[in-house]
C-alpha cells in the first residue's frame, strides 16, 4: 500500500532552510506521481517562488504557529492524506496537537530531526525540559528521519526511537535559472548565509571584523536580527564592510566567489550550507554545533571547525582561510533523498495498513 497522498506543513515561506528542503522534496515527490499537499499558515516569504508545480497549497491564513496547529488537524481530516510529514522537529508540537485532536483517525507521521539534539543557547532549566520533550517524540511519531549518521545515532537515544529511525540527506539546490545575484564586494570576502536569526549567533561573525582590516563580510538571508547587526557593525566602525542584502535564490554562486564560508550558529541540525559551500571547492569556518558538523569537516583541508565562544579561535580560522588554497570540490549528497523518502513512506503506510 503505497503513500499516495502526502501532507506536510511550515507556517511560511520565509527562507528557513527546513522549509527550502521541504520544497525540494516536494517537488521530488511530485514528479513521482504522488499527490502532495503543503498546508501553510500564511503563503508568503521569498521561497514562494520556489514553490513546484503540482503540490497543492492550502493557506490558513495567519502566519503563526497557533494558527497553524490550530487549522492543520481540520485541513488533515479533510483531505484524508495517507501519511503526515513533519518537516523540522521545531514543527513536532503541531504534530503532536493534530494526532490529539484526531485520534485514531490520525495518519502515520514521520518526523525529521532538523536541529541538534544539544541546544547551544539552552541553560539548564530549558534543557531539561527539552530533553524531556524529545522523550515524548516516539509517542507522537511513527518514524524520525536524521539527516547524517551522528544525528541519528543521537537522536535515537533521546527520543527513545531507537529502531525507529532513518538517515535521509537534504536534497542538494537545484541551480535557479535567472536567478538574481548580489553585488559581490572585493576579493577576498567572507561570506554568510542563514537566517539573520538568534540562533545563527552572526553577532560573533560582525565581532570578528575589526581583527580583519580591510575584509568584506556578506551576510545573505533575512530576519529580526537585521538592525541589531547593523547597530554592532556601526559601533566597531566596520559598517562600510559589512553587507546585508537579503535573501538570494541561487546562493551557490556567490559561495564559489567567496574566500571562506562561516556557519557560527549556537545550534544547528545538519547545516547544508556546509556542504554546499563544499562543492563549489569554497572552504568553511563552523561552530561545533552540532555533531553533524565533525562529519562534514572531517579534513583540516576542508574547513576549520572552532568552539562557540572563542573569538580568538574564529579569527585565526578566518586569517588562515583567506590566503590558504582552497580545497577540491565535494560532492553533495541527497540526490536521491525524495525516491529514500518514499520508499521509507510506503513502508511505514504499509504496515499502517496491516496493523
Amino acid at each position: 500500500m503505497p503513500a499516495d497522498h502526502i501532507l506536510s506543513y511550515a507556517r511560511d515561506l520565509a527562507g528557513g532552510g527546513v522549509e527550502r528542503a521541504l520544497l525540494r522534496l516536494a517537488g521530488g515527490w511530485v514528479d513521482a506521481g504522488r499527490r502532495v499537499t503543503l498546508v501553510l499558515g500564511a503563503a508568503i516569504g521569498p521561497l514562494t517562488a520556489d514553490m513546484p508545480g503540482g503540490v497543492e497549497l492550502v493557506e490558513i491564513g495567519g502566519g503563526s504557529m497557533r494558527r497553524l496547529a490550530r487549522g492543520l488537524p481540520a485541513a488533515v481530516r479533510d483531505r484524508r492524506p495517507d501519511l503526515l510529514f513533519c518537516p523540522g522537529n521545531h514543527y513536532t508540537g503541531i504534530a503532536a496537537w493534530t494526532r490529539v485532536r484526531l485520534g485514531r483517525s490520525c495518519p502515520p507521521i514521520v518526523g525529521k530531526m532538523s536541529n541538534a539534539v544539544r541546544r547551544g543557547d539552552h541553560g539548564v532549566l530549558l534543557d531539561r525540559w527539552h530533553r524531556a520533550w524529545l522523550g515524548q517524540h516516539g509517542r507522537i511519531l511513527d518514524h524520525l528521519v536524521a539527516m547524517s549518521p551522528a544525528t541519528a545515532s543521537e537522536a535515537a537515544r533521546a527520543t527513545g526511537m531507537v529502531g525507529r529511525t532513518s538517515v535521509i540527506a537534504n536534497p542538494p539546490p537545484l541551480p535557479v535559472a535567472g536567478a538574481a545575484s548580489p553585488s559581490l564586494p572585493p576579493s577576498p570576502f567572507i561570506l554568510g548565509v542563514g537566517r539573520l536569526a538568534r540562533q545563527k549567533r552572526w553577532d560573533r561573525l560582525v565581532a570578528a571584523m575589526p581583527a580583519l582590516p580591510g575584509v568584506p563580510v556578506m551576510i545573505l538571508g533575512e530576519g529580526p536580527e537585521r538592525a541589531a547587526l547593523r547597530a554592532q557593525a556601526l559601533a566597531l566602525g566596520v559598517a562600510e564592510r559589512l553587507q546585508l542584502p537579503g535573501h538570494t535564490a541561487d546562493p551557490l554562486t556567490v559561495m564559489a566567489e567567496a574566500a571562506t564560508l562561516v556557519l557560527v550558529s549556537d545550534f544547528e541540525g545538519v547545516p547544508g550550507v556546509l556542504r554546499e559551500a563544499l562543492s563549489v571547492g569554497t572552504p568553511v569556518v563552523a561552530t561545533r554545533s552540532s555533531p553533524a558538523v565533525a562529519e562534514i569537516v572531517s579534513d583540516a583541508a576542508v574547513g576549520t571547525m572552532v568552539p562557540r565562544d572563542d573569538p580568538r579561535a574564529l579569527e585565526a580560522a578566518l586569517r588562515f582561510w583567506l590566503t590558504a588554497p582552497r580545497p577540491v570540490p565535494v560532492p553533495m549528497w541527497g540526490h536521491d533523498s525524495a525516491a529514500r523518502y518514499l520508499a521509507l513512506f510506503d513502508r511505514i503506510v504499509s504496515s499502517a495498513g496491516s496493523g
